[in-house]
């Protein structure tokens, strides 16, 4: 089944309700009056092989990572501040996205990676409809998406790679600005998983297809972290893989309750024990990881060198 044709945005303002918001706000090519602050084209901040993504997606050539900036979840800790909250990048028609797609394939990475593409939706399904790559199509999110992008990633998309991030609805207030954010983001898990059905690998682990769910693990939140795990269990397919990750930085100088500060092993264990308990497979992740040096550079030279207009 062909995926719905996308719409040209190009030159054109529209009222956007891509994302869950339903904003109702104008967007025009470079300026956007909803809550990600974002135009209607792509913007860029980052394009290059990342290698700390899931071993299944890094492997040995690397994830292909495009970084777009904005975001429609905003997350007051986010350890991508620089571009999530700020406009850091270059705006690219899905002309120009697509052969900055063609020329990050031929670098040799096993997959595209969209990472926070969801406000970026119609243009960036358009891009894929110019050309689809050669190689996986990753969507990076944050699993708060409207149940129509879900559909229209349909034949352009082989692998979600969404966060379940916050259980109650106080936290996803306090950190996010949405209290629906898991009535949503687990009504669009479903929705992936029944669109590309339990993982494909090939013959050396790297992943073609499928759903990985991944949960950032907050400190004095652990409690959420289980519920949201004893969801997974309950309502996505046996055999939904989990990536569990411990790598929460601060950042910003949040003042927040608890998230001045890293997990500690005893609150990484606990939910490692009850996602044992539970018989999740997925993935773990190492202590080191919760460290800023792996934040990636935006706006650096190997991206710059792969797609010169960036400058």
């Amino acid at each position: 089944m062909a995926a719905p044709e996308p719409p040209n945005w190009e030159g054109d303002s529209m009222k956007c309700n891509v994302c869950p918001r339903h904003c109702n706000a104008e967007r025009t090519e470079h300026e956007g009056k909803g809550f990600c602050h974002m135009g209607t084209l792509p913007v860029v901040s980052r394009a290059a092989a990342h290698d700390w993504e899931e071993p299944c997606l890094s492997g040995t050539r690397g994830s292909g990572t495009v970084f777009f900036s904005g975001c429609s979840l905003g997350c007051v800790f986010c350890q991508n501040e620089p571009i999530s909250h700020h406009e850091l990048g270059r705006a690219m028609t899905p002309r120009q996205l697509a052969e900055l797609f063609r020329r990050l394939e031929e670098t040799g990475v096993h997959n595209l990676n969209l990472v926070t593409p969801s406000h970026f939706a119609p243009a960036i399904f358009e891009a894929l409809s110019i050309r689809k790559p050669g190689v996986p199509v990753v969507w990076n999110s944050s699993g708060y998406e409207a149940l129509e992008t879900v559909e229209q990633a349909r034949g352009l998309v082989d692998i979600f790679l969404p966060d379940l991030k916050y259980y109650s609805e106080k936290s996803a207030a306090a950190l996010a600005a949405a209290p629906d954010y898991f009535e949503v983001a687990i009504a669009a898990v479903k929705a992936m998983c029944a669109q590309t059905g339990l993982p494909r690998y090939d013959e050396n682990g790297m992943m073609l297809s499928g759903t990985l769910v991944r949960h950032l693990i907050l400190p004095l939140r652990t409690h959420e972290s289980m519920a949201i795990l004893d969801a997974v269990a309950a309502e996505l397919p046996k055999g939904t893989p989990v990536s569990l990750m411990r790598q929460y930085t601060p950042m910003n100088d949040c003042k927040l309750p608890g998230l001045n500060r890293r997990l500690t092993g005893r609150e990484y264990r606990q939910v490692l024990e009850h996602m044992m308990e539970l018989g999740l497979d997925g993935y773990l992740q190492e202590k080191e990881a919760a460290d800023s040096a792996y934040t990636p550079a935006f706006m650096d030279e190997e991206s710059v060198r792969l797609f010169p207009e960036m400058k």
